[in-house]
C-alpha cells in the first residue's frame, strides 16, 4: 500500500484549496479500503471521495483515504426498468451521461451536478424538481468497525433535503463503496415543471423532449449560471434553501412582497437562500481572493489561493446577515472540515 506523506489536498478538492494531507493513500478496491481502514498505526482516518462537498479550514493531520472504486453495471431488468449499480469512485456526471447513452431515465435533471456516485446519497442529492431518492434502490457500505459491507435501503438511508442517515448517526462508521438506482427504459418520466428548463426547452426549439433533451437542458442552465470549478474553485451551493412556517412567511411578506417561496407542506415553505442573499446585498461581493459568485448568490468562490478559514468567515457573516434581516437561520449545504 502506497502511502504518500505531506501531500497536497489542492487537486482533490472543488474549491481548490491547498489544505495538505499528513498521509495520503488512493485506494482502488474494496480491498484495499479494508486493508486501509485496518491500519492501526493510523489512528484517525479520513474518507475523500470527489471533495466537491466539503470547506477544507485546516491541515489534514491523519490518513487520508481517497475512494477510487470505479465501475458501472447492471444488475437486473426487465421491460420496463433498470437497476443500475455504480461505484462511489465513479464521476457522477459521467454516471449520468453514460446512462442517458443507454436510455435509462430518472436522472437526467441531476446532470452536471459535481462530485462523485459515493457521495450522492449522502447528501441525497437533487436539482430541477428531482431528488436521488426518487430513483434510489439501494447502496453498500463498509462498515468500519466490523469491516462486512451492509446494504442499506432507502428507508434506511433516511433520507431528507440534502439528508441521510451518512451525514448523522452513520457518517463515521460507515463508507459507502457503490450506490444501485432503479432507472426507466421506456415511458420516462419527464420533470420540466421548473420554469427554467420549460424556457430552456422552448428556446432550444423542442416541444416534444426526451430525457437526452432535458439532460441538454439542464446542462445549459447550470453552465449559464454556476462557475466551472476548474476554472474558478467553489462547491457548488453553499447553503440550503431554509423551511419556514407560513406564519412567518406571511410577516416577512410586509416587508418583503416580492420573496419567493415554494410550498412545501400545509404548514411550511421552502425559501430560496440565493434570493436572501442577494437581497442582503452579497451577490457578486469580492473580498480580496474570494467572494459570491456574480452570477448565483449560493455560490461561494475562491478566485485564487483564498484559505478555507476566509470563506468560512465569509459564510458566517452571510448567515448572521440573513438573520439580522430576515429572522431566518439558514444552513450550509457543504461540510466543514
Amino acid at each position: 500500500m502506497n502511502i504518500q506523506e505531506n501531500i497536497s489536498l489542492k487537486p482533490y478538492n472543488t474549491f481548490g484549496l491547498d489544505a495538505r494531507a499528513k498521509y495520503f493513500v488512493t485506494v482502488k478496491s474494496i480491498q484495499a479500503l479494508k486493508e486501509a481502514v485496518s491500519l492501526d498505526n493510523y489512528p484517525e482516518k479520513f474518507i475523500l471521495g470527489g471533495g466537491s462537498n466539503m470547506l477544507l479550514t485546516k491541515n489534514l493531520d491523519c490518513l487520508v483515504v481517497h475512494l477510487a472504486l470505479k465501475g458501472i453495471e447492471v444488475i437486473d431488468e426487465d421491460d420496463d426498468n433498470v437497476l443500475v449499480k455504480a461505484y462511489a469512485g465513479e464521476n457522477w456526471h459521467q454516471f449520468v451521461l453514460w446512462c442517458l447513452d443507454q436510455n435509462y431515465g430518472g436522472i437526467e435533471n441531476l446532470s452536471l451536478i459535481p462530485g462523485n456516485v459515493g457521495t450522492a446519497p449522502i447528501q441525497n442529492i437533487g436539482a430541477y424538481g428531482v431528488e436521488l431518492k426518487d430513483v434510489f434502490e439501494s447502496c453498500d457500505a463498509l462498515n468500519i468497525s466490523t469491516k462486512k459491507i451492509e446494504t442499506f435501503s432507502k428507508d434506511a438511508c433516511q433520507f431528507g433535503y440534502r439528508e441521510s442517515v451518512f451525514k448523522q448517526e452513520k457518517k463515521h462508521s460507515h463508507i459507502i463503496i457503490s450506490t444501485t438506482l432503479k432507472l426507466s427504459k421506456r415511458q420516462h418520466q419527464l420533470h420540466t415543471e421548473y420554469g427554467a428548463i420549460t424556457n430552456e426547452l422552448e428556446a432550444m426549439g423542442i416541444t416534444d423532449p426526451t430525457i437526452q433533451d432535458i439532460s441538454k437542458a439542464v446542462i445549459s442552465i447550470r453552465e449559464s449560471k454556476l462557475p466551472n470549478p476548474k476554472e474558478i474553485g467553489n462547491s457548488g451551493s453553499f447553503f440550503k434553501n431554509p423551511v419556514i412556517s407560513n406564519s412567518q412567511f406571511e410577516k416577512l411578506k410586509i416587508n418583503f412582497p416580492d420573496i419567493p417561496s415554494y410550498v412545501v407542506s400545509t404548514k411550511e415553505v421552502k425559501i430560496p437562500a440565493g434570493w436572501l442573499i442577494e437581497k442582503a446585498g452579497f451577490k457578486g461581493k469580492t473580498f480580496n481572493n474570494y467572494g459570491v459568485h456574480k452570477k448565483q448568490a449560493l455560490v461561494l468562490v475562491n478566485y485564487g489561493d483564498a484559505k478555507g478559514s476566509d470563506i468560512l468567515k465569509l459564510a458566517t457573516l452571510i448567515q448572521k446577515t440573513i438573520d439580522r434581516i430576515f429572522g431566518i437561520s439558514i444552513e450550509t449545504e457543504v461540510n466543514i472540515i
